[in-house]
């Protein structure tokens, strides 16, 4: 344990180290138990917790992108949820181009919903989507261009605070809408499913799940380490500073802008390859994955963990979604006002979150008075 955190804490001293070397630790037992376990056995991890697993470590990974723009740099986006649902259907889109002739219709050229809706020829947009590094780019170069353009566009006219945060929240809500429609070639309502297997490996195979599972958890420590060290440098800095005092920093002659659009992008990416990790696991992507909702319960994770901290947005993803999936099967009808209530709670007693609520006992117990029998010790 003591040599992975050392790998892990890579140029010198890191909070993230442990946390990273948790990770790949339980990582590693949880593949163990599903693999290598007899079922009948009290160490035995279905596929169906793996599943489960890599799915919250996807919403981790979301959360972790939130975290950044908005932790550090003061941008809340409501609409973080874009990027991810586009990331989504990149992959979406290559695992349908997979099925081939096994559809239900058998046209090994067109997805079963275009033979449904009488097209006769793959869209543009389709062409190269049966090639898996180059899904893999467009599920970087889509949401980070949409990224790029957006933010450039909102930064450069130094549009913030809540306006900001409608004009990410009507974003989603026009992709919502866009991707609802049939002639837009993505499924319409019903998205893209019925997915067979990833680069010849079999989808519903425990060995595939194991290693999605395992990918997932290895890209979130990656995404991690790595907005750790940019948010400790020299720019992540500058990051804080324009949080803080944007006006202060541009008078020093950083052009914030630019500052914010890079950042953004880097955030968008992060959720787009979030995005590409659960759809397989998950096995469809729809039109839902904009709603609005979806990326106000991102903020939720982040503020539930503590904002600011990226191993806080994580805990609180995974957290909340574990509270969600309990709780949604005791009283389905009351999780929504249950979610609510954490928020409000959490806004009011617990401003810095969880991690917020550790550092203060932490540092309590640091400051103990000594007492007089101890201090004559």
């Amino acid at each position: 344990m003591n040599q992975l955190i050392r790998f892990t804490r890579l140029h010198g001293d890191s909070k993230v180290a442990p946390f990273v070397a948790i990770l790949v630790v339980l990582t590693a037992l949880a593949s163990v138990g599903n693999l290598l376990m007899p079922e009948d056995s009290i160490f035995y991890v279905s596929t169906y917790t793996i599943t489960l697993l890599g799915k919250y470590l996807c919403y981790a990974m979301l959360a972790l992108a939130v975290d950044v723009i908005w932790g550090y740099c003061g941008i809340l986006s409501l609409g973080h949820g874009a990027f991810f649902a586009l990331g989504g259907y990149a992959m979406g889109m290559y695992l349908m181009r997979q099925i081939g002739d096994r559809g239900v219709y058998g046209n090994p050229d067109l997805p079963d919903f275009m033979v449904f809706l009488n097209w006769t020829e793959l869209p543009w947009f389709w062409s190269g989507m049966d090639q898996f590094w180059f899904a893999m780019l467009m599920v970087l170069l889509v949401p980070g261009l949409l990224a790029f353009v957006f933010g450039w566009l909102a930064f450069r006219s130094r549009v913030t605070g809540v306006y900001l945060s409608i004009m990410t929240q009507a974003l989603t809500y026009a992709l919502l809408l866009a991707f609802f429609r049939n002639e837009m070639g993505f499924g319409g309502n019903n998205g893209l499913t019925d997915f067979k297997d990833i680069l010849g490996f079999d989808l519903q195979s425990d060995t595939t799940r194991v290693a999605l599972f395992a990918v997932t958890a290895l890209l979130l420590a990656v995404a991690l380490i790595t907005s750790h060290k940019i948010l400790k440098s020299r720019m992540g800095k500058v990051i804080v500073a324009i949080r803080d005092g944007e006006s202060r920093a541009r008078f020093l002659g950083y052009r914030t802008e630019r500052y914010k659009v890079w950042l953004f992008v880097y955030s968008a990416c992060i959720a787009g390859i979030a995005g590409a990790l659960y759809v397989p696991q998950v096995g469809i992507i729809n039109p839902g994955e904009f709603s609005p909702l979806n990326s106000i319960e991102i903020v939720i994770w982040v503020a539930v963990g503590g904002r600011g901290t990226l191993i806080g947005a994580i805990i609180g993803a995974l957290l909340v979604n574990y509270a969600k999936t309990k709780f949604t099967a005791i009283m389905p009808d009351g999780w929504l006002f249950a979610l609510g209530a954490m928020f409000v709670l959490v806004t009011l007693f617990l401003p810095q979150g969880l991690m917020g609520l550790f550092s203060k006992l932490k540092a309590k117990t640091k400051t103990k008075p000594v007492s007089a029998e101890e201090a004559n010790a």
